[in-house]
C-alpha cells in the first residue's frame, strides 16, 4: 500500500496531488507561457472541469503576471468564441473532450494545451471519446514539464477574469484592478480558512464559477486539503464528508433544500460530526431552511453576501440567523452599505430600495470592454450588484430579489423569492423557481416552475391550495407548472432565462 503524499494535497476521486506537486508544475507552466511572449496583462483562458490542471493552470498563469479567464463548459461554442475575442486570450488549457468542441473557433496563432480527462470525470460525465491529444495541441502535463521552473515570478499575481452569465446580456468580463489583499482577508475569515488546522474544505460547485474558484483558492492558499467532487449529488456529497473528514465546505441553498429532502433515515446513516464551518451563499436562502440546516447541522452554519464585481459584503453566523431571520448580515470590516432609491438618495432603517456597498478597494475592477456597463454599476464611490433590500436599525441587511427577478403585477412590486420560499415549504417541493411572464392586462403574471421530490404524490391543484394558504391574492402563482428538472448550472443557480424562454 503506497503512502499518503506528504503536505496538504489536491484529491480528485482516488488521486492525489500535493500542493508541493501543483506549485511546482505551476512553475514549469509559468515559464513556458513567458517563452510564448505571455506574460503581464494577457489572458490564459481555462476549459477545464474540475481537476488538477486547473489549479496548476491558474497558478501558472498568475506566476508570468496574466490573468486565467475560466469558461464555463456547460455553454455553446459561439459564446466560447466570443469570450476569447472579448478577452484576447493568447493560450487555452482545455480537457480533451471540451477541446475537440471548442477548435473550430480558435484563432491558428493560440497555444492550445491539452488535458485527457480521468477515470473519475470519464465515469461521471459519460465521456466516450478517445483522450489522444488532437492535432495542434500539445499535452499538457508533458508540455509543462520540458521547463524549468520560473525563477522571477510576477510580483502580485493578477486575480481570475470571471465572466457573468449574461442573462440580460452579452456576458461581462470582471477583470480586478488592484490586489485584493483586503478582500481576501474578509474572505478567509468568512469562510472559516483562518481557524486552526487541520482544514480539509470540499468543493462543490464548478471551478469556473466565481465562489468555487475563489473558495478553491484561499483554501489553497490556507495550506488546506481540498476535495473536487465532479458536480453536487447530495448521497455523494454526504459519503464524500464522512469518508474524508471533511471539516469546511460551501454550498448554495438549492443544494441545502436537496439535502434537506433526503429522508431523515438516509442523512443519519453519515457521520458528518467532523464538519466544523458550512458556508453558503450566492443566492437567496428561505429563512425555514436556514433554520432546518442549523438544527440538523448545529451552529456551524454561516452565509455571505457578495457578487463577482465586490467580493463579499456582509457576513452572518448561525446565532444572528436564527435572531433575525431573513437576514444575509451585516457589513464586513471596510465595507460600507446603503440602500438608496431611484434619484440615489440614501433611504433610512427598514426602506426597501437598491443595496449599494463602498470600500477603498470596490472600486477597482472594469467590465472588459464594456465601460458603459461598468458606469451603470456605480453611483461615485459606490456599487451595486443589481439586488433590492433593505437594513434594520442595528445595520443588518435584508434582500428582497435580484432587481430582474422582481415581478410587477396590476402596479403591486412583487418579490419572486418570496413565493419560492412559501412553495419550498411544501414537504413534497425539491425546488422551485418563480418568473413573470408578460400579460397584456395585469403587466405581467407570476409563473411558477416546481420540481418535485422522488415520489411524490401531490399536484398543480394540491400546490395552488398550498400558495394560497401562505400568500395573499396577488403574489398567488397564475400558474404552476411541474417539470422533471430545473435547468442549473453544477454550482446548483438556476438559469431562470431558460425557464422565460420557455414560458414566453
Amino acid at each position: 500500500m503506497s503512502a499518503a503524499p506528504a503536505g496538504p494535497c489536491v484529491i480528485v476521486g482516488a488521486r492525489r496531488r500535493t500542493q508541493a506537486q501543483i506549485a511546482d508544475r505551476a512553475a514549469r507552466a509559468a515559464t513556458g507561457f513567458r517563452q510564448a511572449g505571455i506574460g503581464a496583462g494577457a489572458a490564459v483562458a481555462l476549459l477545464l472541469r474540475n481537476d488538477f490542471a486547473f489549479f496548476e493552470a491558474t497558478q501558472a498563469a498568475g506566476m508570468a503576471g496574466a490573468y486565467p479567464v475560466p469558461l464555463n463548459w456547460h455553454a455553446a461554442p459561439a459564446e466560447w468564441a466570443y469570450i476569447l475575442r472579448d478577452c484576447a486570450a493568447r493560450a487555452l488549457i482545455a480537457h480533451v473532450d471540451l477541446l475537440r468542441r471548442i477548435a473550430p473557433v480558435l484563432p491558428p496563432e493560440m497555444l492550445v494545451l491539452a488535458v485527457p480527462s480521468s477515470a473519475e470525470l470519464r465515469e461521471e460525465f459519460s465521456l466516450t471519446e478517445d483522450e489522444q491529444t488532437p492535432a495542434g495541441a500539445a499535452a499538457w502535463e508533458a508540455w509543462c514539464d520540458q521547463f524549468d521552473a520560473l525563477e522571477t515570478p510576477a510580483a502580485a499575481a493578477p486575480g481570475a477574469v470571471i465572466y457573468t452569465s449574461g442573462s440580460t446580456g452579452r456576458p461581462k468580463g470582471v477583470r480586478r484592478l488592484a490586489p485584493r489583499s483586503a478582500g481576501s482577508s474578509r474572505a478567509m475569515q468568512v469562510y472559516g480558512f483562518d481557524r486552526a488546522p487541520p482544514i480539509r474544505a470540499l468543493i462543490t460547485g464548478p471551478l469556473y464559477h466565481a465562489v468555487p474558484n475563489a473558495y478553491a483558492r484561499l483554501a489553497f492558499r490556507a495550506g488546506a486539503d481540498i476535495l473536487l467532487l465532479p458536480r453536487f449529488e447530495p448521497l455523494a456529497l454526504l459519503r464524500a464528508i464522512e469518508a474524508e473528514r471533511i471539516t469546511h465546505m460551501h454550498i448554495v441553498p438549492s443544494m441545502a433544500v436537496r439535502l434537506l429532502r433526503l429522508p431523515a433515515g438516509e442523512r443519519d446513516r453519515y457521520d458528518l460530526s467532523c464538519l466544523r464551518h458550512v458556508v453558503h451563499g450566492a443566492a437567496h436562502c428561505p429563512p425555514a431552511v436556514k433554520a432546518a440546516m442549523i438544527g440538523w447541522l448545529g451552529p456551524i452554519i454561516h452565509e455571505y453576501y457578495g457578487s463577482t464585481e465586490t467580493g463579499l459584503l456582509t457576513a452572518i453566523d448561525s446565532v444572528e440567523a436564527l435572531a433575525r431571520p431573513g437576514s444575509v448580515g451585516r457589513a464586513l470590516p471596510g465595507i460600507a452599505l446603503a440602500i438608496l432609491d431611484a434619484e440615489g438618495r440614501v433611504l433610512g432603517p427598514r426602506a426597501i430600495g437598491d443595496v449599494y456597498a463602498g470600500s477603498s478597494s470596490l472600486h477597482h475592477f472594469t467590465y472588459l470592454g464594456q465601460p458603459e456597463a461598468r458606469a451603470r454599476a456605480g453611483r461615485g464611490d459606490l456599487i451595486t450588484a443589481g439586488d433590492l433590500g433593505w437594513l434594520d436599525e442595528d445595520g443588518f441587511l435584508f434582500l428582497c430579489d435580484r432587481k430582474k427577478d422582481v415581478i410587477v403585477r396590476g402596479g403591486e412590486t412583487i418579490y419572486a423569492a418570496e413565493i419560492e420560499a412559501a412553495l419550498l415549504a411544501a414537504p413534497e417541493v425539491s425546488d422551485c423557481a418563480v418568473i413573470g411572464v408578460p400579460d397584456p392586462l395585469e403587466g405581467e403574471t407570476i409563473h411558477a416552475f416546481v420540481e418535485l421530490v422522488a415520489g411524490a404524490r401531490t399536484n398543480v391543484a394540491a400546490l395552488s391550495a398550498w400558495a394560497a394558504d401562505r400568500l395573499p391574492p396577488a403574489k398567488r402563482p397564475g400558474r404552476i407548472e411541474l417539470v422533471a428538472s430545473l435547468p442549473r448550472e453544477d454550482s446548483g443557480k438556476i438559469f431562470k432565462q431558460r425557464l422565460r424562454d420557455i414560458a414566453t
